[in-house]
């Protein structure tokens, strides 16, 4: 049996194992873009990221499940590696800087472990239950996070992805009512958002449509940092296809202005 401090020196390892090959194939002029059936794009990165952590996942904890968004896998009810070689691989393809590898430990259902590492950007977020959030600043600096204490939806800083996606999946009418009662919002997307949200510096990160590896690593990060993660109907999981980021004191408060419509 390992402990969580070892399993999140695992995870912190295996990104950067995944920071070296991202970096090397980011803004490559011989980047190599296909299509996946449901038309998002995946890059020769992707794969290679994910082929390199699964490679060492194999000698380092074999008995575990693994499951990736480019190579598929099962999470089940024992312990699984949960993995999204690059979140944001649009903004990797075009050369913005806003993408990163995550990688979530889970067990028995619940994410225990997370790392969110975003080379481009020079930051890294990381958590495991218990033990809090952390992240790493530009100049190398590890600092505790800690969500906002903001306590009005008129005060409020919310963040989401690409609003066109709120039409298929939820309700652009719904979020345009949470957009109104905040006090500014702005579309930071992916990930990033959701650190944003452990950060404090902003309050509130909805997604109307996520994939497991999407937030697994998301959900643990927030907890540890004082915040609260659900799905859009409340229920505290990352597996269930949606995502609501908060500070906690905000949560019910924007669910219900999301469920209003």
């Amino acid at each position: 049996m390992t402990t969580l401090a070892e399993d999140l020196d695992l995870a912190l390892r295996l990104a950067d194992t995944a920071d070296a090959i991202t970096l090397a194939r980011f803004r490559a002029r011989d980047l190599r873009v296909e299509r996946k059936p449901d038309r998002t794009p995946v890059t020769d990165a992707d794969v290679a990221v994910e082929d390199a952590v699964r490679v060492a996942l194999a000698t380092e904890r074999p008995a575990d499940a693994v499951a990736g968004e480019e190579r598929g896998g099962e999470v089940g009810a024992g312990r699984a590696w949960v993995l999204d070689p690059i979140d944001g691989t649009k903004n990797f393809l075009r050369g913005v800087p806003a993408w990163a590898t995550l990688i979530a430990l889970v067990d028995a259902g619940t994410p225990v472990v997370g790392v969110l590492s975003a080379p481009a950007l020079g930051r890294r977020w990381w958590a495991a239950r218990g033990a809090g959030a952390w992240t790493s600043d530009l100049d190398g600096t590890r600092r505790r996070l800690a969500v906002s204490g903001v306590t009005e939806l008129g005060d409020a800083y919310l963040s989401t992805t690409h609003l066109g996606s709120w039409v298929e999946h939820h309700s652009r009418e719904s979020y345009l009512a949470l957009v109104d009662a905040c006090w500014e919002n702005r579309a930071f997307g992916d990930f990033w958002q959701h650190c944003l949200v452990a950060e404090g510096v902003i309050d509130l990160a909805a997604e109307p449509i996520v994939n497991p590896w999407d937030v697994a690593a998301v959900q643990v990060l927030v907890e540890e940092a004082g915040g609260r993660f659900t799905d859009l109907t409340g229920t505290p999981r990352y597996d269930t296809g949606s995502a609501l980021s908060s500070n906690g004191v905000l949560h019910d408060t924007a669910l219900d202005v999301l469920k209003a419509r």
